[in-house]
């Protein structure tokens, strides 16, 4: 009995620690799935959930906003994009040259996420939006959004942090920011060697990129 209990609350531990993506619509539920389901956020790269799964939204050519329900007391958040149906290779990083921290549990939303010059993306494009998070475990965990470009799309409806974040320079030439309403803009390159330099920076900082470097397709 003792030992069913102490399994319910390490099971309840670990649904705890994950985190929701709220917008644009991920995939599937990944909090919520099943025990016998084949979702897990610890699942590259999105979380066992297929393309076409869920819902496409639509969002803006130039870039729209993201909104996550972040379930630890403090969370590294990388957010890349890759172009085209049913892909795996999400060689677009949107934190580019940044190391974006949050503290807190609660809503992070980030409502002006800008797209990379080089990213060719015309209309009707499809694509998804990588989310990956690490918190105090170490452990990477992963979810995915399918979207389609529009140029008349709209971004979240609603907006709303009650998280902190803020932004670590890990090279190039953009600012870091922090605060409730802070959010990210820039043109970087984006592309796999960023996301070297992300990893890197979380060796630097939390020693916990080993466990989350295959993960992030290195």
């Amino acid at each position: 009995m003792m030992f069913k209990a102490a399994l319910a609350l390490a099971s309840a531990q670990i649904v705890a620690a994950h985190y929701g993506l709220v917008y644009p619509e991920w995939r599937a539920d990944t909090l919520n799935a099943p025990e016998d389901s084949p979702l897990s956020q610890w699942t590259y790269p999105c979380a066992g959930a297929d393309f076409g799964s869920g819902n496409i939204t639509e969002w803006p050519l130039e870039g729209g906003s993201i909104q996550l329900d972040l379930h630890h007391a403090w969370t590294y958040v990388f957010l890349n994009l890759g172009l085209g149906e049913n892909t795996t290779d999400f060689n677009i990083t949107l934190t580019h040259h940044q190391l974006m921290n949050t503290t807190g549990k609660g809503l992070l939303c980030l409502d002006d996420i800008r797209l990379p010059d080089n990213s060719n993306v015309t209309q009707g494009a499809v694509g998804t939006l990588q989310v990956i998070t690490v918190g105090d475990t170490g452990s990477a965990l992963y979810n995915c959004a399918d979207i389609r470009f529009t140029a008349n799309a709209t971004k979240a409806p609603t907006c709303n942090n009650t998280v902190q974040h803020s932004f670590v320079q890990t090279g190039g030439n953009s600012s870091g920011s922090s605060g409730n309403n802070s959010t990210q803009s820039g043109n970087d390159k984006g592309a796999a060697g960023i996301l070297g330099v992300n990893m890197l920076s979380v060796t630097t900082f939390t020693g916990l990129a080993v466990v989350f470097a295959m993960g992030l397709g290195m």
